[in-house]
């Protein structure tokens, strides 16, 4: 998901937190009339919000093995997005320190967590409907998007929920007991159980949307399969697409699917158009 728009609608730098010294950014994309507003009004002291009108929005959470990546890698998605009416944001959070584990994926969820509660205590600031908020992640970053809606209770004395108000996942982290990597980065910290979505799943989750390609070599459709069926079980709605010919991240079967994504131009169109669809049936998108 990579589209660019002619004229690049650039993001905002906010911190929504701080760990040992190190910020942790949230890149904010706004409407191009959203940021016109904020640019023109002087009383507006930089918010985005319209007059009676609240926008909805949605955290980006990149992949790349909780080890590797960078929020810049949804910029693309972020200012796609931005145009059709949402405030995307993309989010950085830390990377797992494989040598020595001071930091692992529990780190990483709870940055994810963090992230929406920032999002939803800043509604105002934002210009967003605090009950319209999604999230969306793809490989290890949809582990973390799936984390923010399962483990609510994780953080104590937080008010702010960090629950979205959606989900869409593709080719989604969310079976982890036989992933070796996974194991490796959490060490002794915790068994892999605890953090796995499908083995936590609870009721009354958001509306969840996954995308998987068959082919899968590196979050294989038996995982997400076993999410979906933990997810109906517990009474919440979620929708599984499978893209047949396609690996991860949408990579036509047959090429190596662990590496940068190549994904099927035909396939990932159809798979945009399902993100799109699956955001403008819960009102979150309108054009």
């Amino acid at each position: 998901m990579t589209e660019e728009t002619t004229e690049a609608i650039e993001p905002v730098e906010h911190v929504y937190a701080i760990h040992d010294g190190t910020e942790l950014n949230a890149y904010v994309f706004f409407p191009r009339e959203a940021t016109s507003l904020a640019t023109h009004d002087e009383d507006s002291q930089g918010s985005r919000r319209e007059p009676g009108r609240a926008r909805s929005a949605i955290l980006l959470f990149h992949g790349g093995g909780w080890d590797t990546g960078s929020p810049e890698w949804g910029f693309g998605l972020a200012r796609y997005l931005a145009d059709l009416g949402m405030v995307a944001v993309a989010v950085q959070y830390r990377l797992s320190d494989p040598e020595n584990g001071t930091v692992t994926p529990i780190e990483a969820m709870r940055d994810a967590r963090a992230a929406v509660r920032w999002a939803r205590s800043h509604s105002e600031e934002l210009g967003v409907a605090p009950d319209r908020i999604a999230a969306y992640g793809w490989s290890a970053g949809a582990h973390l998007a799936a984390s923010t809606a399962i483990f609510v209770d994780a953080d104590e004395g937080e008010e702010v929920s960090c629950a979205p108000d959606a989900l869409i996942l593709k080719s989604p982290a969310v079976s982890l007991e036989s992933d070796s990597w996974a194991k490796k980065l959490l060490g002794d910290r915790v068994d892999v159980a605890e953090i796995s979505p499908d083995r936590n799943v609870r009721p009354g989750m958001p509306p969840t949307l996954l995308l998987q390609g068959r082919t899968d070599t590196v979050t294989p459709l038996k995982g997400t399969q076993a999410f979906h069926e933990a997810m109906l079980e517990a009474g919440n709605e979620c929708e599984l697409i499978v893209y047949d010919g396609v690996g991860h991240l949408l990579t036509p079967a047959g090429q190596p699917d662990d590496g940068w994504p190549k994904p099927d131009p035909e396939v990932a169109t159809r798979a945009r158009k399902a993100f799109d669809d699956f955001l403008r049936a819960r009102g979150f998108i309108s054009r």
